[in-house]
């Protein structure tokens, strides 16, 4: 049996006629560069999400850029936001002159821990910058609290958790920008890159879609310095046909993550869903001992497992410059060394999961 840790074909199969239409469908137009499909995906991501605004973009760094663009971030600005990501949360802020500041994680949910918050902020603070990672959205509640008492912004990096609820809310609609990835291994994902921005905020909303076609409010008019950030119409028009079905693959995807935990919560530490939340699992993430030996073991059994992520970003080279040493976040610098991804996606059969489910108990008996 050949395993895919993420089956997009079996997506494509599914949905392929409403994906070749919409695709068809831009073709016999020719609109490429923002076509009517990017208005038409984004009146339906607003709704989905429950935000007042989405702003297509070209890609979920791009969304991070737009957003701390929109809010002003000038260099010199700090912007807290947690060394357990992908590097783009922080090449963003630093793309922008602006200081990261980490703040070590929650090692329970892997994202950026609100008791650790309010000591990192110094007049510089701009903004704050959770991410809502493997799939489950950061504390909004108390770190929007936070924010606010010290009238600074808050942009979720919402890459992996599109789709995801917290008290109700849905990522995207949880702070005052929301940002999200449609790269194709994401929940709801395109054939390329693409990404979007949220809000609530008339003035932001006018801003960053200002900012994704090089500041330009109207033809050859450009009010503000921005960059070139239009989400393809292809890929809007794979969204689209994608779009209706979402919602039935959040589901299959909390089903799937719940009986993995089932199955293997006596044998490694399975994801913990907290208080109010769902998740979309865009990673199925656990702990284990000796995560080498184990992965060894599972590449010899067919199955494919893969580390988000295994060098804190305080400890890339490029970030040296902070002068965060190992030590400096030991909850996030233990999380990189025991986390492993499991093969996930809504497509996933029973047998499929109890044949990758008995390969991990045999790696950890």
């Amino acid at each position: 049996m050949s395993i895919q840790f993420i089956d997009l074909k079996a997506q494509y199969q599914h949905l392929k006629s409403d994906i070749d239409a919409r695709i068809h469908g831009v073709l016999d137009h020719g609109q490429y560069i923002m076509g009517p499909e990017v208005a038409e995906l984004e009146a339906g991501l607003a709704t989905y999400v429950g935000a007042k605004h989405a702003i297509g973009v070209c890609d979920g760094t791009a969304a991070l850029q737009i957003a701390l663009m929109a809010l002003g971030i000038q260099p010199g600005d700090e912007v807290i936001t947690t060394p357990f990501t992908f590097i783009a949360t922080g090449e963003m802020i630093a793309l922008m002159g602006a200081k990261p500041v980490f703040v070590d994680i929650d090692p329970v949910s892997y994202n950026l821990d609100p008791a650790l918050i309010e000591a990192a902020i110094t007049p510089r603070t701009r903004a704050i910058m959770p991410v809502s990672l493997y799939g489950q959205c950061a504390d909004f509640g108390a770190i929007n609290a936070i924010a606010e008492k010290h009238g600074i912004a808050v942009i979720e990096d919402g890459a992996q958790s599109f789709g995801a609820t917290q008290h109700g809310k849905r990522s995207g609609n949880l702070s005052t920008i929301g940002c999200t990835s449609f790269f194709p291994s994401k929940p709801l994902g395109c054939y390329g890159d693409g990404g979007a921005c949220f809000t609530n905020d008339e003035l932001l909303a006018k801003k960053m879609r200002e900012i994704r076609i090089h500041g330009q409010d109207r033809r050859y008019h450009h009010p503000v310095i921005g960059i070139n950030g239009r989400l393809d119409t292809i890929q809007a028009a794979v969204l689209l046909a994608k779009l209706p079905s979402f919602p039935d693959e959040v589901e299959a995807r909390a089903r799937i993550g719940a009986r993995y935990s089932e199955l293997l919560q006596d044998v490694a530490r399975v994801p913990v869903i907290g208080a109010g939340n769902t998740h979309v699992y865009a990673q199925y993430t656990i702990e284990v001992d000796q995560r080498e030996a184990v992965q060894a073991s599972l590449k010899e059994a067919g199955v494919p497992t893969a580390v988000h992520y295994p060098i804190p970003l305080h400890l890339q080279p490029a970030f040296a410059y902070l002068g965060q040493g190992a030590g400096s976040f030991p909850l996030a610098e233990a999380a990189g060394k025991r986390v492993m991804s499991l093969p996930m996606h809504p497509f996933m059969d029973e047998a499929t999961q109890d044949t990758v489910v008995a390969a991990v108990k045999r790696a950890l008996g």
